[in-house]
């Protein structure tokens, strides 16, 4: 005896680019001892997605998933011997089609909370105000800074504190580009407050994906958002092959409490990062693990994408056991010394693996190596970086090193999978 079970989950991802849907982590649960079930599987996202089938005995189950968001989903189902039945979860609705995707990511309110005049929060500010820039031109509200040539130093930890003392003298973003920042606006999406901007492999892109600059750009980007008073440093983790970055400024209270959310509209990866985010690393690994083959590929085109599955895989791995990815790791730390991630993952991977005084001083070098290329573009990085200098207490250099990456931490919205850093106001 068998039937089947088709499931997908309704939500519109609205834009072209996410056409083909994204996957979500679910389980098929027997009820009343019907028959087994199917535990940590995919169901696909979006309404042209075509549904996931599962084989299952007559009887009658539930059908759940939890949403990268934190949402719960659940259906019960009934299904006779031979019979084919679909089950639709449908979440509430986005506030706006075009935030559909930060819905899914838990980053905006449903649509009923976010409309409903009797709940909204006091909005933050007016609108994005920086204030006026040295060269003479005007931010207008919307308007972010985007650094697309940062300068080399400008993401290390020296640097970054320097920012975080005090109200900087000048727009932040002159103080850490190496070339011209540009005052950029928001998308025509939405509302003013809930402020989308997008970045494509070249920098900001508009409504339709088109290129809005042509600017030479450095190995990573920044976006500057100025916020209630406050200025935040936002890493962009650009470029992310063909898939857009996209930042949201949200002037009301968010379901994370974040004032400023980056998320990769990438229908692999990106749910899998939220959930890592939210500390969901066995639903994270399933999304990861669905994709290995795509970012282990043989000519790593997608580095940012390679270490955010690296994250993943690592930190649900608890057994020392080798592995088919442990030598992606030593590549992203060779390959990619713009970034400090791949350093750190290579160190947390061999600090957990070390039974010998060698093997423990080659992970600490791999930490110091972290550290000294600068801030991580994941949030996870900063936390594990702080959690391996501390296995070292009595090495001044690994204790004066953990003290600036402690103190960073503390202006750095951890909730968020990259690293956005909030500064103090500007001085008038």
């Amino acid at each position: 005896m068998s039937a089947g079970l088709s499931v997908n989950v309704e939500l519109s991802l609205h834009e072209a680019d996410l056409a083909d849907g994204a996957k979500v982590v679910g389980n098929i649960y027997p009820s009343e001892g019907s028959g087994p079930g199917h535990r940590a599987v995919l169901f696909p996202c979006g309404t042209t997605a075509p549904p996931a089938r599962f084989e299952v005995a007559p009887g009658h189950y539930i059908v759940s998933t939890t949403l990268p968001s934190g949402v719960v989903l659940s259906k019960d189902a009934e299904v006779a011997d031979g019979e084919e039945k679909q089950v639709t979860l449908r979440p509430a609705a986005s506030p706006f089609e075009s935030h559909s995707w930060q819905h899914l990511m838990g980053n905006i309110e449903s649509y009923g909370a976010y409309h409903d005049g009797a709940t909204i929060p006091v909005p933050r500010s007016l609108g994005s105000r920086s204030g006026t820039w040295e060269r003479g031109a005007f931010i207008e509200p919307g308007h972010a800074a985007w650094v697309g040539d940062p300068k080399p130093t400008s993401w290390q930890f020296p640097s970054m504190l320097r920012l975080t003392d005090g109200p900087a003298k000048q727009l932040v973003a002159f103080e850490i580009a190496r070339s011209e920042p540009h005052s950029i606006a928001s998308l025509e999406l939405g509302d003013a407050a809930s402020r989308l901007y997008r970045f494509g492999e070249h920098g900001p892109v508009d409504e339709r994906g088109g290129r809005t600059l042509d600017v030479p750009v450095g190995p990573r980007q920044f976006l500057v958002v100025s916020l209630a008073g406050i200025e935040y440093v936002v890493t962009l983790p650009a470029p992310w092959g063909a898939s857009q970055i996209e930042v949201l400024v949200n002037e009301r209270q968010s379901p994370t409490g974040s004032a400023v959310s980056v998320s990769v509209r990438d229908s692999r990866v990106g749910p899998a990062l939220a959930y890592m985010a939210r500390g969901a690393f066995d639903a994270a690994a399933m999304l990861v693990r669905d994709a290995e083959a795509m970012l282990y590929e043989g000519r790593m085109t997608n580095p940012l994408a390679a270490v955010a599955g690296a994250y993943v895989l690592v930190g649900s791995e608890l057994t020392e056991q080798p592995h088919r990815w442990d030598p992606w790791l030593s590549r992203l730390r060779h390959e990619f010394d713009w970034m400090s991630d791949g350093s750190l993952l290579w160190a947390m991977r061999h600090l957990r693996r070390a039974h010998t005084e060698p093997e423990r001083e080659a992970a600490r070098d791999a930490l110091v190596e972290a550290f000294d290329r600068g801030v991580p573009v994941f949030t996870l990085g900063l936390s594990r970086l702080i959690h391996g200098l501390s296995e070292f207490p009595d090495d001044p250099g690994c204790a004066a090193r953990l003290e600036q990456a402690r103190r960073l931490s503390w202006r750095v919205d951890m909730r968020e999978p990259f690293v956005i850093v909030a500064l103090r106001g500007r001085q008038q």
